[in-house]
């Protein structure tokens, strides 16, 4: 009778575990942000996020209208914005934008990206792993998924940054003496391993978008005031110090052709007033010389850089 009541014990038990489905992904640990830290913000814009793979390509495959595609880009969009670091244009739908704007009556404008990211599934498969025991059986569903992103330095045309990473998403399902959870595909482990690829880039693309020192320009300088382009939407405030640089001269490379400009000089520093503006590219802020000045006659030659610390 023990014997009858242990062995009862036992079945509720392994029934019980085993209709839980385990998930389990593979991710980096994403890096904690200091709750007071506040940077200005980068302009980005993801230009395109197709998939290179042969998954879900049948007859009437449209690459337009790829939903791999877009849940890549929207999962990497998410990840960018949770980072507080970037002011982020919208691409994938802009023509659709545009033709609202339009059509309302209103008159379109866009912002100049100061880095574009182009991305791609370059891998995507499945598969299922199980073992036999004699009381016991298990089945595990695997998804991995790999991606690849570049990121263009708008200004220059050169990519700045290039990597690819894999991720991989599993659940897990067992049964005991025929009793347990059994379990088709599981969907949604396609986006979790899509999200644990993208999520091991996301530090780096933050870092390398990050380095480069932001800048801006001014707009205007008279008696009235002193105006530099960006605003409340890009973090900045009111009391913010930036340096004005004279730009350096600028060279031609022969062995590239390219033109390299040499570095600028420090002409003086200023100091935010008040911001203002309605939307990202009408932005503006009025700022007040700490020390310098400028030629308001070649503003051109000028451009405005977070002071260094």
């Amino acid at each position: 009778m023990k014997k009858l009541l242990m062995m009862s014990l036992f079945l509720a038990a392994t029934s019980l575990y085993a209709q839980k489905q385990v998930v389990v992904v593979e991710d980096a640990p994403q890096k904690e942000q200091a709750q007071n830290e506040r940077v200005i913000k980068r302009k980005v814009a993801i230009g395109r996020f197709s998939n290179e793979t042969q998954y879900s390509k049948g007859l009437f495959y449209d690459k337009d209208n790829d939903p791999m595609g877009k849940q890549a880009l929207d999962i990497l969009s998410s990840k960018l914005a949770a980072s507080g670091k970037f002011l982020l244009l919208e691409r994938g739908d802009l023509d659709k934008i545009m033709k609202e704007v339009t059509e309302g009556g209103a008159q379109a404008h866009t912002i100049g990206a100061d880095y574009l990211i182009i991305g791609s599934i370059t891998e995507y498969g499945r598969k299922n792993q199980g073992n036999q025991g004699v009381f016991s059986s298990s089945k595990s569903q695997i998804v991995e998924a790999g991606v690849s992103i570049r990121i263009v330095d708008v200004s220059t045309g050169l990519i700045i940054y290039s990597d690819e990473a894999k991720g991989e998403a599993t659940t897990k399902t067992k049964t005991t003496l025929g009793i347990g959870g059994k379990a088709g595909f599981d969907a949604t482990l396609s986006d979790k391993a899509i999200s644990a690829a993208i999520g091991q880039l996301v530090d780096n693309i933050i870092n390398k978008c990050t380095n480069k020192p932001w800048r801006s320009y001014i707009l205007s300088a008279d008696d009235d005031a002193v105006v530099i382009s960006g605003g409340t939407s890009q973090s900045i405030q009111a009391d913010d110090v930036f340096t004005v640089m004279q730009k350096g001269k600028k060279i031609k490379n022969p062995q590239n052709g390219m033109m390299i400009e040499l570095p600028g000089k420090i002409v003086g520093h200023i100091k935010v007033v008040i911001t203002g503006g309605d939307t990202p590219e009408t932005e503006y802020s009025i700022v007040t010389f700490l020390d310098g000045e400028v030629d308001p006659a070649h503003l051109d030659n000028y451009y405005v850089t977070e002071k260094n610390k």
